[in-house]
C-alpha cells in the first residue's frame, strides 16, 4: 500500500510545474508545520519550564539559586542550556554540508527532510519526560529536537530555487514565514489556555498541560508537513545510489566552495549573513531566558507576561515580513539588510537598560517588526545570488545554513560564557551591538545587482 502511495505522490507532484500557486504554496506551508517547535520548544514553553526546573526562588521571586549539576560539573542554568545548544549546533553545521551534498547527487531531498522532520517531532514528544532526575535524557531530546528542525529546514529551504521563479521567492519566502508565525502563535494560544485554566480541562495543575504541550508540538509538526510533502517534488537529479556517494559528497562541496569563491556578490553577502545572523539568532533564543531572569515582573505573572510578549512577537513579525518584502522590492534587498541591522543596534541598546514588564513589550514588538523581515529577506537574497543554471541547490543551501549555524555556535558559547563569568545576560546583549556594526559594514561592500 505504502509503496503504490509514494508513487502516486510522486507523479502528483510531478504534475506541478515550477512557479505553479499550488505548488509554491505546499511548500510554504512547510512554515506552518514546522515553526511550532521555534516558539513552543525554543522560544516560549520550554524555557519557562526549563526555568522553573532549574532556578530556585524565595517568596518574593527572587532567585537564590540557579546553578545546576550535570555530568559532576555545576553549571549556571542558562550556561548548561547554552552550551548544549551550541553542541547541537554544531553537529547540524558539520552534517548539513555532507548530507545536502549526498541529497543533491541521489536526488531525493524529501526523504532527508522527511527524516529529520520525525526526528525532530519525534524528539519534541519525547521532551514530556524531562525531569531533574533523568536530566540527561531531557537534554538528549532537547539535542535532537534542534538537530531535527535545523537540519529538516536544509532541505526546505533549498527547494525555493526549485519550485519558485527568481520574481517570485521574496513573496513566496515571506509567505512562508508568515504562515510558520500564524500557526506557531494558534499552537501556543491552545497550550496557554490549558496551562493558564489547567482546571477546565480536569488537570490537577500546570505541571501535565506544560508537559503535554511538547506532544502536541510534535504532533502538529508530523501532522501538517504530509500536505508538503504530498506536493514536493523528489529531487533534482536521479543518480543511483552506491558505496561511493559519501565522497561524490564531498566532491560536491569543493566544487561548490569554488564556485562561491568566483561569485564575488554571493561570497560577500555569506559573509555579512554570518556576522549579522550569528547575533539574530542567537538573541531569540536568549530572549526569554533574558526575560525570566533579568526584569522585576511585581505582582505579574512572570509566564503569562513573557509568553504575552512572545506572541507579540510572532503577530507583528507577520506585518515585519510583508513590510520587509514591500521594501526589498522598491528600494532593493541589500539596502532593506543595512536598515534592518542598524534597527536591530539599537533594539540591542535599549534591551540593556530595560528592567519592566512594559519595556520588555516594547522591545518584544521592535524584535518582531525586524525578525520576520531580516529572516526571510536573508533567505530569499541569498537564492536570488545563486546562478542561473545551478542545480545543485541543496550543497549551495548548505553553506547559507552552515555559516548560520557556526555562527550561532560563536554566539551562544559567547553568551553562555558571559553568563558564567558575570552571572548576568545584560552584557552579552549588548555585546552583540559589535557584529550587527560589523554585518553593516560588510553589507555596504555587497554589490547591489542581483543575478
Amino acid at each position: 500500500m505504502y509503496p503504490l502511495l509514494n508513487q502516486y505522490c510522486t507523479i502528483m507532484s510531478q504534475i506541478l510545474p515550477k512557479g505553479s500557486k499550488k505548488l509554491l504554496n505546499a511548500w510554504a506551508f512547510y512554515d506552518w508545520a514546522n515553526s511550532v517547535y521555534s516558539l513552543v520548544i525554543a522560544s516560549a514553553i520550554f524555557p519557562i519550564f526549563y526555568g522553573a526546573l532549574t532556578i530556585l526562588k524565595d517568596e518574593k521571586g527572587t532567585i537564590i539559586n540557579d546553578t545546576v549539576s550535570f555530568l559532576g560539573f555545576d553549571f549556571n542554568n542558562d550556561t548548561l542550556i547554552s552550551f548544549v545548544t551550541a553542541a547541537a549546533f554544531l553537529v547540524v553545521s558539520i552534517l548539513s554540508p555532507l548530507l545536502s551534498g549526498i541529497a543533491d547527487y541521489v536526488g531525493n531531498k524529501k526523504m532527508f527532510m522527511k527524516f529529520f522532520c520525525y526526528l525532530g517531532a519525534s524528539s519534541c514528544i519525547g521532551l514530556y519526560w524531562f525531569s531533574m532526575e533523568f536530566l540527561w535524557f531531557g537534554l538528549l531530546c532537547y539535542f535532537f529536537a534542534l538537530i531535527g528542525f535545523w537540519e529538516s529546514l536544509v532541505f526546505y529551504n533549498s527547494y525555493l530555487p526549485d519550485i519558485a521563479f527568481k520574481e517570485q521567492q521574496d513573496k513566496i519566502s515571506a509567505k512562508g514565514y508568515s504562515l510558520g508565525y500564524i500557526g506557531s502563535v494558534v499552537l501556543l494560544i491552545i497550550c496557554l489556555v490549558m496551562i493558564m485554566k489547567y482546571e477546565l480541562f480536569g488537570f490537577e495543575s500546570e505541571n501535565f498541560p506544560t508537559r503535554f504541550s511538547f506532544v502536541l508540538t510534535g504532533l502538529w509538526w508530523i501532522g501538517f508537513s504530509q500536505y508538503t510533502y504530498y506536493h514536493l517534488p523528489k529531487g533534482n537529479k536521479k543518480e543511483k545510489f552506491t558505496k561511493n556517494v559519501l565522497f561524490n559528497g564531498f566532491k560536491e562541496l569543493k566544487l561548490i566552495w569554488n564556485k562561491i569563491k568566483q561569485n564575488i556578490p554571493l561570497k560577500r553577502y555569506l559573509g555579512a549573513f554570518f556576522v549579522y545572523s550569528m547575533a539574530v539568532q542567537t538573541i531569540m533564543l536568549v530572549a526569554t531566558y533574558f526575560g525570566i531572569e533579568e526584569l522585576d515582573w511585581g505582582d505579574t505573572n512572570a509566564t503569562t507576561g513573557l509568553i504575552v510578549s512572545i506572541l507579540l512577537i510572532q503577530l507583528v513579525a507577520v506585518l515585519g515580513a510583508f513590510i520587509t518584502s514591500r521594501s526589498s522590492a522598491k528600494f532593493g534587498n541589500i539596502k532593506v539588510l543595512i536598515v534592518l541591522n542598524i534597527i536591530w543596534i539599537c533594539i540591542c541598546v535599549f534591551a540593556y537598560t530595560i528592567t519592566t514588564p512594559n519595556e520588555f513589550y516594547i522591545t518584544a514588538a521592535f524584535v518582531g517588526l525586524v525578525m520576520g523581515g531580516i529572516q526571510s529577506l536573508s533567505r530569499s537574497t541569498y537564492s536570488k545570488f545563486l546562478p542561473e543554471d545551478a542545480i545543485d541547490t541543496a550543497s549551495y543551501f548548505s553553506f547559507y545554513d552552515v555559516s548560520e549555524k557556526i555562527g550561532i555556535v560563536i554566539g551562544m558559547l559567547s553568551y553562555g560564557y558571559v553568563a558564567q563569568l558575570t552571572g548576568s545576560i545584560r552584557y552579552a546583549i549588548l555585546f552583540f551591538v559589535l557584529f550587527f556594526v560589523i554585518g553593516v559594514i560588510l553589507l555596504l561592500r555587497v554589490p547591489r545587482k542581483m543575478n
